[in-house]
C-alpha cells in the first residue's frame, strides 16, 4: 500500500482530482494523508469536503486552522472573514454530515515513525506528548465544542508552560497545531510571521530547525506555510505549496524518495488577502 501526503487543499477541488488522477489513485492500494485546511479560500469547499469524506478509511485527515474556522462558524456562531468562502458548506443539504464527520478528525496523528500535523509542534513537546495534547482538544471538542470555539481565538499565550490549565492550555494546543511557524528554543510563539523565515541571527527559528527539538524522534508531516513550499529535509516534509495562491497542489509518496508530484493551480486569492 502506498502513502501519499497531500499538501493544503483549501476548497480547490478540481485540482485535488486531477491530483489523484496523477497519482493514478487507487482505493485498493493507495492511502492518502492530508495535513488539513481541506476548505476555505478555494472555490470549491463543500465538493473538497464531500470528495475526502467518500474516501472513508482510505483518507487520514488532520485539522488546519481553516477547518476549525469552518466549524466555529457553523457551530460557534463565530464571526466570517471577508475571504471566506465556504457558504456553500454551511447551505448544503448534508452539511450536518459533513461537518459532525469534520469535528471529530484529530489534530495529530501518528502511525510509526511518522507524525502529521498541520502547522508545526514548539521544540518541547515530543511526538508522544503532542498526540497527546491534541486529543487534549479532541476531548474538549467532543464536549463542548461551542464553548471552544468561544475561547480558541487569540495569540496568547506566547510560550508553552506545563502548568497552563483551562482555555489557555487549550488555545496554546490549538494554535501550535494550527498557525505556528516560527518560535523561540524555549516555545515562545510568534504568530504573525507568514513570509519567508528570519535570518539567522533573529532568535525566532522556524520551528523544525531547533537542534534540540524533541520531535527529532520522528518525521514530521506539515503545511500551513506556502512561502516555503515543498520541503523535504532534517526530518520533516512540509508539503504547503500555495495551490490556492496560483501554486500547486502537492502530493509525495511518505515511503519512496521519489520527486513529488504537483499539479497547477489557478490563483484563486491575492497574496496578502485578510
Amino acid at each position: 500500500m502506498t502513502r501519499y501526503a497531500i499538501g493544503d487543499v483549501q476548497g480547490c477541488a478540481q485540482e485535488l482530482d486531477a491530483l489523484l488522477a496523477r497519482l493514478r489513485f487507487s482505493a485498493d492500494r493507495d492511502r492518502l494523508w492530508f495535513v488539513g485546511d481541506l476548505v476555505n479560500r478555494g472555490p470549491a469547499s463543500l465538493a473538497t469536503l464531500r470528495r475526502v469524506r467518500a474516501l472513508g478509511d482510505n483518507a487520514v485527515v488532520v485539522l488546519g486552522n481553516h477547518d476549525l474556522h469552518l466549524l466555529a462558524a457553523a457551530l460557534g456562531g463565530e464571526r466570517r472573514r471577508r475571504s471566506d468562502t465556504f457558504d456553500d458548506v454551511l447551505a448544503a443539504p448534508d452539511r450536518d454530515a459533513l461537518l459532525e464527520w469534520l469535528l471529530h478528525q484529530p489534530l495529530a496523528y501518528r502511525e510509526g515513525g511518522d507524525l502529521m500535523v498541520h502547522a508545526g509542534v514548539v521544540p518541547q513537546w515530543s511526538a508522544a506528548q503532542t498526540c497527546a495534547l491534541a486529543a487534549e482538544v479532541a476531548a474538549a471538542l467532543g464536549r463542548d465544542p461551542r464553548a471552544l470555539f468561544a475561547h480558541m481565538y487569540g495569540d496568547g499565550p506566547e510560550r508553552w508552560d506545563e502548568g497552563l490549565t483551562g482555555w489557555p492550555r487549550l488555545r496554546f494546543i490549538i494554535n501550535v497545531l494550527t498557525r505556528l511557524r516560527v518560535c523561540t528554543a524555549d516555545g515562545c510563539v510568534d504568530l504573525a510571521l507568514k513570509g519567508a523565515p528570519p535570518p539567522a541571527s533573529s532568535r525566532l527559528k522556524a520551528w523544525f530547525a531547533h537542534p534540540q527539538r524533541a520531535t527529532r524522534e520522528v518525521r514530521v508531516i506539515f503545511g500551513h506555510w506556502s512561502a516555503l513550499g515543498f520541503v523535504r529535509r532534517d526530518g520533516v516534509v512540509g508539503l504547503d505549496s500555495g495551490c490556492v495562491w496560483g501554486g500547486t497542489l502537492t502530493a509525495v509518496d511518505l515511503d519512496d524518495e521519489r520527486p513529488p508530484v504537483s499539479v497547477g493551480c489557478d490563483p484563486y486569492q491575492e497574496i496578502g488577502t485578510l
